[in-house]
């Protein structure tokens, strides 16, 4: 390997940028940025882009991925889009660095215990059962904004024991969105002075952060007033003591808890929409669902003795999270970092996408088909290190089994009922802050004659 004293430290230039803007146009728009991401593969495990006047890195090799996310972590930052994301918190989880990240993690990680979350299933049915129940058959239903309810339902009925009416729980939906879209915005095209001007997109983020922290702040008051009746993450937080012996700051329990919502209500919630999109389009695929949740479940209701006997629903699950994986995960150099044959300066900004990953066909046969059964022991695996949709390493997403539980239990649960049909509308696919189905997704649910 080429030593950091020796080494170059600008990867190749990706062709086809223009003066002043660089590639800027590539990042513009959600179907163009997946386009852009699967195209600047064909030039190398390493390469660079001109964003502005900025040169961003773009890591494309598995093999150096995995390096960045596992034995070389603490060379980097989170970078440009975690830095947005202070909009839900400065001090939460996803967003801190170093030891205040080391002692945050270990102080929540007993909430995701594998133990702790078979628990949550009970609480994740009877959650997700009022809303499957509520469906109008023959009407068509916004499916992404269905299961975003459904999802957030969930982290807060799990979480924060509270699970609002549905009116309450669109406006925290709608604040949710409203700041991430304004995060992956600033992270792709970071203009700091525009961020400070009063502007009608600024004011609307402010105003979306300031009412998702008030609809959080009245559960923390409300376990604070009843600290007997909950046994939550909320409580856990309100009872951490640190090294001192000094509990955590307010501010820093309202942060964690909107970071915990606002991951816990997107990444799942989009899964399910894409799993149900391709089901419509694959009528053999959800007949095999059909028949392994009727022969597992029959009329029982489900419950987490169940999950280990739908091996065919986990790897719908597992190929819904290959294909429409996360488009755009930053970090950022903290001192000169050698990287394949690269000498990175400190600073330096790298973007990676798992979306481009995950289709690449030197890594997975066949990519844009939806294949559940690649996923089969007995077929050859991708390397290690090139399924990564909840990251890896130490920084590795908290609540990856959280979400793996959640998604398959609602899966399960919708398809013991209803049958789901494709409406009309050509479905497209965007770079949000995840990979998201476009406004046309809508499928209309059918009762199911078992």
């Amino acid at each position: 390997m080429t030593t950091a004293h020796s080494a170059p430290n600008i990867p190749p230039l990706v062709p086809g940028g223009l003066p002043l803007a660089g590639h800027v146009a590539g990042l513009i728009g959600g179907e163009r940025r997946l386009a852009f991401v699967e195209q600047v593969r064909a030039y190398g495990p390493v390469v660079s882009i001109k964003v502005g006047p900025s040169v961003v890195v773009i890591v494309n090799s598995p093999e150096l991925i995995h390096r960045m996310l596992t034995s070389q972590a603490d060379e980097f930052t989170k970078g440009r889009l975690f830095e947005k994301l202070k909009l839900f918190g400065k001090d939460a989880l996803p967003i801190a660095e170093g030891k205040p990240h080391l002692r945050r993690r270990r102080l929540m990680q007993p909430a995701f215990h594998r133990e702790q979350i078979a628990g949550y299933v009970k609480t994740m049915r009877e959650t997700v059962e009022p809303y499957i129940s509520g469906w109008d058959g023959g009407t068509a239903l916004d499916l992404k904004t269905e299961m975003q309810l459904m999802t957030q339902g969930v982290v807060m009925s799990a979480l924060f024991s509270s699970n609002p009416p549905r009116e309450p729980a669109k406006t925290i939906l709608r604040s949710v969105d409203t700041v991430f879209t304004t995060a992956i915005k600033r992270a792709v095209l970071p203009i700091a002075p525009l961020e400070r001007l009063p502007t009608r997109g600024n004011r609307r983020a402010k105003a979306a952060s300031s009412a998702l922290r008030a609809a959080v702040a009245d559960i923390i008051a409300e376990h604070r007033a009843n600290p007997g009746e909950y046994d939550d993450i909320v409580s856990l937080l309100l009872s951490a003591r640190d090294e001192a012996g000094e509990a955590l700051p307010d501010d820093e329990i309202l942060s964690e808890c909107v970071a915990l919502l606002a991951a816990g209500s997107e990444t799942t919630a989009v899964t399910l929409a894409w799993l149900f999109h391709e089901l419509g389009r694959n009528p053999d695929l959800e007949r095999r669902l059909h028949e392994e949740v009727d022969r597992v479940l029959g009329d029982d209701v489900l419950t987490a003795d169940h999950l280990s006997k739908l091996p065919y629903t986990r790897r719908l699950v597992q190929e819904t999270l290959r294909l429409y994986a996360p488009w755009l995960v930053t970090r950022q150099t903290v001192s000169e970092v050698t990287l394949g044959d690269y000498a990175l300066p400190a600073g330096t900004d790298i973007i990676w996408s798992a979306y481009a990953l995950h289709r690449d066909p030197d890594l997975y046969p066949d990519p844009l088909r939806f294949d559940p059964d690649r996923w089969l022991p007995e077929r050859p695996q991708p390397p290690k290190g090139a399924f990564i949709p909840f990251g890896s390493g130490k920084r590795m997403c908290i609540g990856d089994a959280f979400s793996w539980t959640e998604t398959t239990v609602i899966t399960a649960m919708i398809a013991k009922k209803w049958q789901l049909t494709p409406a009309r509308g050509v479905v497209r696919t965007l770079a949000a802050i995840t990979t998201h189905p476009s406004d046309e997704l809508r499928m209309i649910p059918l009762p199911r004659d078992r």
